[in-house]
Order: C-alpha cells, then sequence, then structure tokens
C-alpha cells in the first residue's frame, strides 16, 4: 500500500511540475552580480536585468537592488522626515540636459516642460540622461519597492533642457532663460546641476529675478576633474544661492573630485550613487548629484511650511545643517552636511531675508563671458562614471565677476604692480643717495 501511494504521488509531481513560489517571491539572481562598478557606463539596463534574491519563500527580504543602493536615504535619514513631509503640492525645476518622464521612476512626476536647446524636441526628452538622474534623486516615486526613490517623492519636476547632447551649454544666456521660464511656471526650488568658471550678468539678473520671486535656487559646486579652475562653479558662487559640495560614502569626509571654497554652503552625499537614466540605471558620482539632495530637503521644508519664504527656507537649511569639519562655516563643507530632519523638525527663528544674499544689483560690474564660452561649462557629474565631458573650444569673448564682488581683472593688477615697483626703485634709489652723501 506504501509504495503504491508514494509511486502515484512520484507520478503527479512529474506530471504538474515544481510547486509555483509564493506570489511576492522575486527571480532569483545569477551567481555572477549584475552591479556595475562606477567604472562601468549603462551596466544596469532596464530589459533583462532582474533582481531579485536567494532565500527560502518564508523569509521576508527587500527586493530589489537598485533600492539596496541608495545609501544617501540612510545617511540623510529620509524615512524619518518623510513621516513629517513628502515634499507634495511642491514644483522643482530640474534645469539640466532634459527628464525622461517616461522612466518607470518618474512616471507620474513630471510636469510638461520646454527645450530650449531644441525647441522641436527632435533630441528626445533627455539625450544625456544627466537630467533624468537629477531627477529622480529629488522625485523617484515611493509607491513601490523597485527602483530609485526621490529625497522628496512627491514632489513634481518641472523639467528646462539648457544642456546640449554633450552635456554642456555654450551661452549662459539660455541658462538665465530657463531660469525665468522655471519661475514664470510655479517652480518653488530650482536646481542647477552644471557651471563653469566664467560669470555672466545676464544670469545673475535671471537668479535675483527668481530670488525676487521667492524661489529656492540650488547649485552644485563643480568636480575638480572637470574643470579648468579651483574656485567654485558659478552660478553655485553667486549670492544667494545654495552651493553644495560633495561628500564620500558613509563618511564625513569631503569627496576628492568635489570643488570647494569659500562660497561652499552646504554638502551632501555625492559618490557611489545609483541614478535612473532613459531605458534603466547606472551608477554616478559628482556635486551634480549632490546638489539634488539638496533641493529636494529645500521642498520637503516648503510643503511642510507652504507659507514660509524662500529666505527663511534657505536660513532653516544652513542653520540646521549638521556641523563638519572644524566648529562653525568653514571653507571645506560650508554649514555642514544638509540634515533634512532637523530642518523640518528644529525651532528656527524667522528671519525675513535670505542670509546669503548680498542684494546688490545683477551685473554692476560690467559684462563678460557667459559659462560655456570659455572654461569647462557642463553638468557636473565626473570622472569615473559616465558624465567626464570635454571643455567647449570657443574662446572666451569678455570677462566679469559675480555681482556685488569686486572686479580682480589682470590689467588691473598688472597696473598696480608696476606702481609698486617703481616706488621700490624709487625708495632704493634715496636711500643709496643720502648714504653716499654722509660718507663724504
Amino acid at each position: 500500500m506504501g509504495r503504491t501511494l508514494l509511486g502515484v504521488a512520484a507520478a503527479t509531481a512529474a506530471v504538474a511540475g515544481p510547486l509555483a513560489p509564493p506570489a511576492h517571491a522575486a527571480p532569483a539572481r545569477a551567481a555572477t552580480s549584475t552591479v556595475a562598478t562606477s567604472r562601468q557606463v549603462g551596466a544596469l539596463p532596464a530589459a533583462g536585468w532582474q533582481p531579485g534574491w536567494l532565500a527560502p519563500v518564508d523569509t521576508p527580504s527587500r527586493v530589489d537592488q537598485v533600492r539596496e543602493e541608495q545609501w544617501q536615504l540612510d545617511e540623510l535619514q529620509a524615512r524619518t522626515a518623510w513621516r513629517s513631509s513628502t515634499g507634495r503640492g511642491v514644483i522643482v525645476a530640474v534645469i539640466d540636459s532634459g527628464v525622461d518622464g517616461s522612466h518607470p521612476d518618474l512616471a507620474g512626476q513630471v510636469l510638461p516642460g520646454t527645450d530650449l536647446v531644441t525647441p522641436d524636441g527632435a533630441d528626445g526628452p533627455d539625450p544625456v540622461g544627466h537630467g533624468t538622474t537629477v531627477a529622480g534623486l529629488i522625485a523617484g516615486r515611493n509607491d513601490d519597492d523597485r527602483g530609485v526613490v526621490g529625497l522628496a517623492p512627491d514632489a513634481r519636476i518641472l523639467p528646462v533642457r539648457v544642456l546640449d547632447e554633450e552635456n554642456r551649454y555654450d551661452d549662459a544666456m539660455i541658462v538665465a532663460k530657463g531660469v525665468r521660464w522655471a519661475v514664470d511656471n510655479g517652480a518653488r526650488v530650482i536646481n542647477l546641476s552644471l557651471g563653469g568658471s566664467g560669470d555672466s550678468p545676464a544670469l545673475a539678473a535671471a537668479l535675483d529675478y527668481a530670488f525676487a520671486r521667492d524661489v529656492v535656487v540650488v547649485a552644485c559646486t563643480g568636480n575638480l576633474a572637470t574643470s579648468t579652475s579651483p574656485k567654485v562653479w558659478y552660478p553655485a558662487r553667486e549670492p544667494g544661492v545654495l552651493a553644495v559640495a560633495g561628500l564620500e560614502r558613509n563618511s564625513e569626509n569631503l569627496w576628492s573630485g568635489s570643488i570647494t571654497g569659500r562660497a561652499a554652503i552646504l554638502t551632501a552625499p555625492a559618490t557611489a550613487l545609483i541614478g535612473a537614466r532613459p531605458g534603466g540605471y547606472w551608477p554616478v558620482q559628482g556635486t551634480s548629484f549632490a546638489s539634488p539632495l539638496v533641493a529636494a530637503t529645500a521642498a520637503l521644508v516648503r510643503a511642510r511650511y507652504p507659507q514660509m519664504s524662500a529666505g527663511d527656507v534657505v536660513n532653516r537649511l544652513i542653520t540646521t545643517a549638521k556641523d563638519l569639519g572644524p566648529t562653525g562655516r568653514d571653507d571645506r563643507f560650508g554649514y555642514g552636511m544638509v540634515d533634512p530632519v532637523a530642518a523640518l523638525t528644529a525651532d528656527v527663528p524667522a528671519v525675513g531675508y535670505n542670509p546669503l544674499d548680498d542684494n546688490d544689483s545683477p551685473g554692476v560690474v560690467g559684462f563678460g563671458s557667459a559659462p560655456g564660452s570659455g572654461q569647462g561649462d557642463r553638468a557636473a557629474g565626473q570622472g569615473t562614471d559616465p558624465f567626464s565631458f570635454t571643455a567647449p573650444k570657443q574662446q572666451a569673448r569678455w570677462t566679469a565677476h559675480p555681482a556685488g564682488q569686486s572686479d580682480d581683472s589682470a590689467p588691473e593688477r598688472l597696473w598696480s604692480g608696476l606702481a609698486l615697483f617703481v616706488a621700490l626703485v624709487t625708495g632704493a634709489a634715496l636711500v643709496v643717495r643720502r648714504f653716499r652723501q654722509s660718507q663724504r
């Protein structure tokens, strides 16, 4: 009888096949991991990559490998911050290479935008992928357990394309137009993950236009590997802008590739990040990707305190930042690492103005070369990630400096040096003459 029952059971199993896994189980990984290093480009395509796990079916586990790699969410205590705000109702303009609104992580998050490079849309929504990555870090969806989650997952993205297919711009007027367009179309926060060594009165005027209309502006400080100058990029160094430098993964160390200096205001995670791009995901690093984390924090604050002025939002972010390095503000970390939880919950008195803005009129020092027409003006993704680009080959047409700062042009320094030299020579001659007279 027993042998007969075993035979029937074996025949039934052979016909029916193996037991199906429970509905929550995902496909098992192959033996070789498909997660790319930061040196691999496009190693996480959307098609053919099926993240999962090898575990007993009754063991709960996180499903998605991309989700697992988002260390910045833990570093910034995103889940605690989301108890207070998710950014709902706030529009964040991403002035960049465009945004692919059809990406699964951004579907429903992206508003109709504008393309100032190819107005007919011939290049597609984002031919580079840089802007899509930035947008995902700000407002990637959090309604499932897969893909990239933004730090402000319920914010909305307003895409403004100003970077060409080589991820650069050759005229700051385009960026200035993008800033004004974003302000006029409802942006309450603007992210500029781009810049260069030159200055632009036109862009300075556009930024003042944003400040006057109660908009928070965030920009990256730039990357050493893609810059011809060690100074903080423009527009990050424009007074009033939150200039963001980058930190190493899971540490309080400044990323070695990050530009920093007196203009640096805040820091945020910048390395070993996973970003959304058209068609899938990729590993990225750079101050381009630190900046949107601060922009997302500004969106969280604006959603929680909808009546708060942009100046008070800026003040709240710098006042509640986690101090790094020497006590107080310093030239490496600025005020420290952005702290979304403290920014949302701390008791910070209102100030009624932007403490970073010198309130001078824009462009008062004269006209100068637009970032892009000279040296290294592009998006600030860097080095071993997919975003390493050469500088434009056009020659600078003129020179200028940010509003409110003195002009330290080379001709003036030359004349000052010559005057000092003449004075020294004359003084030496008088000393020698008096000495000879005393010897007679």
